[in-house]
């Protein structure tokens, strides 16, 4: 199959530089352009340990972008910035696959909503790609096996890595006031609340915190059932669910964080049922930057390529 050109507008960030890394390695992709007003002219080699190649940053308009006339466009900038450069995408370019990696287009129906192993099942040659959110991706998949059994909202309380705070400063990616610190906020109504609620179709209730450590996020969901059940039921629920999903690898222990950084999968278990057997928490990680971020949009560029829809992305 022939290969693919692709262009990264938002390279400068964490996720940015996470999707150099896994386009780069790609056989079947060629990184064509590489957008960033702070890093303009500058090689890419310079910033990315392992890129090789005359590639630079570029400080690149939406009607530049669109006029690159590349195969795919990975947006990887902050909420509210992605309209300009897709509205100019359509216009000049409409056959070119869009990966967007904001928040805004998770609410559109026009567009195909890309959480694999869940969504994989609906798409059907979308070009116009929303990926989810980090926190929203831990959720939903801690949530979806026991969704149909559910007596009432999840609560969900999370843990981020700083990293998730990008790179422009402030209170939450400020080491100084992390250090030995868990940092609360957003407490109700949050994007990814609101966007895991309309996605798994109940409401769900979710409680962010920031913590020092670099990257990678701990969802510890409490789940309230509509019928009695033992630990072993649940357990063999969820491994029958993902037992085909080389990304997810369900354990009977609670996963630990740092051992899922730098990862491109996730992890669930510490399965535990209350007395009464109607109250059941388990507890998923993932890395925010990799399967929250660049993984995953590297998982639907390659299915709307065609390709191997883990081509690229490094399998333990």
């Amino acid at each position: 199959m022939a290969s693919k050109t692709v262009g990264l507008v938002g390279a400068r960030g964490h996720t940015g530089a996470e999707l150099i890394r896994l386009i780069s390695r790609h056989p079947q992709l060629e990184l064509a352009f590489v957008s960033s007003r702070e890093l303009d002219g500058q090689p890419v080699s310079a910033h990315i340990e392992g890129f090789a190649g005359e590639l630079r940053y570029e400080n690149l308009g939406h009607e530049q972008v669109a006029a690159k006339g590349v195969d795919a466009v990975i947006l990887a900038l902050p909420n509210g910035k992605a309209g300009d450069i897709v509205a100019g995408l359509e216009a000049q370019a409409p056959e070119s696959v869009i990966v967007d990696l904001s928040a805004d287009y998770r609410f559109n129906e026009d567009w195909y909503y890309g959480l694999p192993e869940l969504t994989r099942a609906s798409y059907a040659g979308q070009k116009r790609i929303s990926n989810p959110g980090c926190y929203a991706t831990a959720m939903q998949l801690a949530i979806a096996p026991l969704l149909d059994r559910l007596a009432g909202p999840p609560q969900c309380f999370g843990v981020s890595g700083y990293s998730g705070a990008g790179t422009t400063p402030s209170d939450k990616n400020d080491t100084d006031k992390l250090r030995d610190n868990l940092m609360p906020y957003a407490l109700a109504d949050h994007m990814h609340e609101r966007e895991v609620s309309r996605h798994l179709g109940v409401p769900v209730e979710f409680m962010p915190h920031v913590a020092p450590h670099f990257r990678g996020i701990t969802m510890t969901v409490n789940l309230w059932l509509d019928q009695a059940v033992k630990v072993e039921a649940i357990r063999d629920l969820y491994r029958q669910r993902y037992a085909g999903e080389p990304l997810i690898r369900v354990l009977d222990e609670a996963p630990w964080v740092s051992s899922i950084a730098g990862k491109h999968g996730v992890e669930i278990g510490g399965f535990t049922v209350a007395p009464g057997g109607k109250r059941v928490v388990v507890v998923a990680t993932l890395d925010n930057l990799l399967k929250g971020a660049a993984t995953q949009a590297m998982q639907n560029l390659n299915t709307a390529f065609g390709f191997d829809e883990l081509a690229s992305i490094p399998l333990e």
